[in-house]
């Protein structure tokens, strides 16, 4: 790789960094980057995971403010995403990618839609709410840990996937749900990318340029979110998912 294309790298990872903390589309421009560098897809897939965490670290030190008091719901869902993402990364290495990839656009559409229809459908799970039975925490775990398999086997567009499946289950501030999205999400990226480090084709030097411009945009896109309104942000985001959906279907 040369200079240049460091450069070129590096500044999509601040790109990547502050879409990914802000609405979890990181991929939409780290991973077309790579692919842009001359890397094949599986290798610029691996490098991406790899690469992302950087805005994992940048994400948790940018809402430290938003994740206080969040640890403990944390801790469940990190361990049921992390081991999610073991299962994605076993599968990508041991399968044919293809039949996964050919759901990924339709599943980052329902994410952007269960975000555009967000308020209405908050509105329908409220007004059927009951006390929480052991059934529907287990369905909620088990919607979490599907969100880690497909992060850690292709990851473009699980943040938002993630953002709207917690989003539908409280009704605190975007901040607080996007900060715990961005924490979640990195962990089965972490597993993953563990999994890469070891036994797939990683390009450290396109990986170490992507990652130090996304821990900077991960840092970033948190405070963003803290101030910008909360209603045309979550739009916002929809409409960029389903522009990643489409451009997932067309490639």
């Amino acid at each position: 790789m040369s200079t240049g294309e460091a450069l070129l790298v590096a500044l999509a990872g601040v790109g990547a960094g502050l879409t990914g903390s802000v609405a979890g589309l990181a991929s939409l421009i780290s991973y077309p980057a790579l692919l842009a560098t001359g890397l094949p897809p599986l290798a610029a897939n691996v490098t991406n995971t790899t690469s992302m965490l950087g805005n994992a670290v940048g994400t948790t030190i940018g809402s430290r403010r938003e994740l206080v008091g969040q640890w403990r719901r944390l801790r469940t869902l990190m361990v049921l995403c992390g081991a999610g993402g073991s299962v994605g990364a076993t599968l990508l290495l041991v399968t044919d990618p293809s039949v996964f990839e050919a759901v990924v656009p339709w599943l980052v559409a329902l994410g952007a839609l269960l975000l555009l229809l967000g308020d209405r459908l908050r509105a329908w799970s409220l007004a059927r709410r009951r006390e929480p039975t052991t059934a529907s925490r287990w369905r909620g775990h088990l919607v979490v840990a599907s969100i880690g398999v497909y992060g850690g086997y292709f990851g473009a567009g699980a943040g938002i996937i993630m953002l709207a499946a917690l989003a539908l289950r409280t009704t605190e501030p975007l901040a607080v749900t996007n900060a715990v999205k961005n924490v979640t999400t990195s962990t089965a990226n972490l597993v993953a990318a563990l999994a890469y480090m070891v036994v797939a084709p990683v390009d450290w030097a396109a990986a170490a340029a992507l990652a130090s411009g996304s821990l900077v945009g991960g840092w970033i896109g948190p405070q963003l979110v803290r101030v910008l309104p909360e209603k045309p942000l979550r739009i916002g985001i929809g409409l960029a998912g389903l522009g990643l959906a489409a451009y997932l279907l067309l490639a």
